[in-house]
């Protein structure tokens, strides 16, 4: 199902996936509630109760939607589900209608089974999270916050997957996650005709603020989550990563992989351009252009990274934040985390487990404005030549069928123990 989020509201929207999931959800008769914020965006949400309904709730969650994939770059057709070499490939596969699935399989094997989870359940699976939520988790918060009564703990994507460290299988779960800033810059100038001399040109103005904003080094900043994974690194191999406020990048690089990327990003805030726009004919300079940048700040960081990115973009250059959202830092302790960590270590016994903080973002930053403390357990147990880390929102993205029958096992364990 394509449910490409384009985060212009130009896709299919989501309604297709979710009346499937709610066709899922009713035949093992549990009721959904499926809301639209507009047309086509479209959102599910059900409660299972459990055997101790006064006890806190947890919400378990996932987003519908994905980001946008070119055919003629994959070697399959990225929304045919195509099962190849034992993976099923396809735009979705890690980011995270995996997880969905792991979800909804758990959830119908327990009911076929006739079994309850120790406290009460909430589904949910929304719309827009690749656009950061608004149409989404965020409208669910702020229109219908009842239907999040009593919880108080949740769980998403990006967290509970493994990577091989020397040798041995550790499972990262995410207990953190950035926040984040897509701002736009916006450089004025003087129009005129392209053969004149301009000292005033908007796409320079624009063009010299990118390249500052593009080559800045941000200095290192260690939240406690990173400094616990650090730790847990040292405790595990003996290896130092983080001498004071210094990480050995390479040494990263060289034990994690690809996965390194989320890693090096989890020490420093980054702001990243990736859009530019600008004139409309060869001869005319025009006195406007602008430039979209990615920008991720670390827990308590963010008027710092508003500073320096107003800073380096410069006199002739006005920064407009067109969407921010907060960072998370959830703690890797309680009963939760226990739970987490037990369900990985009970199918994987000789595995580690450490947290991590997410490079990116998820649904967890709306659900805390209701207090409520989310991490990221989507159980995916992985070979150690898969470049996992690479995939999300990549080319040829794929997970392998025996991660995704792991997943449903681990997660259904989990559920017990929660």
């Amino acid at each position: 199902m394509d449910t490409s989020n384009y985060g212009d509201n130009s896709g299919p929207g989501e309604r297709k996936a979710a009346e499937y999931v709610a066709g899922l959800l009713a035949d093992v008769q549990i009721e959904p509630q499926v809301f639209e914020s507009e047309p086509g965006r479209t959102s599910v949400v059900a409660r299972i109760p459990g055997e101790a309904s006064d006890r806190p709730a947890l919400l378990v969650h996932g987003h519908l939607d994905v980001v946008p994939a070119q055919k003629q770059d994959w070697q399959v057709d990225p929304f045919s589900g195509e099962v190849v070499d034992d993976c099923l490939w396809g735009r979705g596969a890690v980011d995270m209608k995996d997880m969905d699935a792991i979800i909804l399989a758990t959830i119908r094997q327990m009911r076929h089974e006739g079994r309850r989870p120790p406290r009460d359940i909430v589904l949910a699976f929304m719309a827009d999270e690749e656009a950061g939520g608004v149409k989404g988790s965020s409208w669910l918060v702020d229109n219908h916050p009842g239907l999040f009564e009593g919880v108080d703990e949740a769980v998403s994507e990006v967290g509970g997957f493994s990577v091989e460290l020397q040798g041995r299988r550790t499972y990262l779960l995410q207990s953190a996650e950035k926040g984040i800033a897509w701002v736009r810059l916006v450089a004025t100038g003087r129009a005129g005709h392209g053969s004149q001399v301009n000292g005033d040109n908007a796409v320079t103005h624009l063009a010299q603020a990118v390249a500052r904003i593009g080559a800045h080094r941000w200095p290192t900043v260690i939240p406690a989550t990173v400094q616990a994974f650090f730790e847990g690194v040292h405790e595990q191999t003996g290896v130092q990563l983080l001498t004071g406020q210094e990480v050995d990048v390479e040494k990263l690089r060289e034990m994690f992989g690809s996965t390194a990327r989320w890693l090096e990003a989890t020490v420093q805030n980054t702001a990243n351009p990736t859009v530019l726009e600008a004139g409309y004919k060869h001869n005319v300079i025009p006195g406007q252009a602008s430039a979209l940048v990615d920008c991720r700040f670390l827990p308590g960081q963010r008027d710092e990274l508003m500073r320096t990115l107003t800073e380096l973009a410069g006199e002739h250059v006005k920064v407009e934040v067109l969407h921010s959202d907060v960072a998370l830092e959830a703690g890797f302790e309680g009963g939760l985390v226990q739970a987490m960590r037990q369900s990985l270590l009970e199918l994987d016994p000789g595995a580690a487990v450490l947290p991590y903080c997410l490079s990116g973002g998820t649904d967890n930053k709306a659900f805390s404005r209701l207090g409520i403390r989310g991490y990221g357990f989507a159980p995916l147990k992985l070979p150690a030549d898969l470049d996992f880390a690479g995939m999300f929102h990549s080319v040829d993205e794929r997970v392998p069928l025996e991660s995704l029958r792991f997943g449903v096992r681990a997660f259904d364990r989990f559920l017990q123990l929660v």
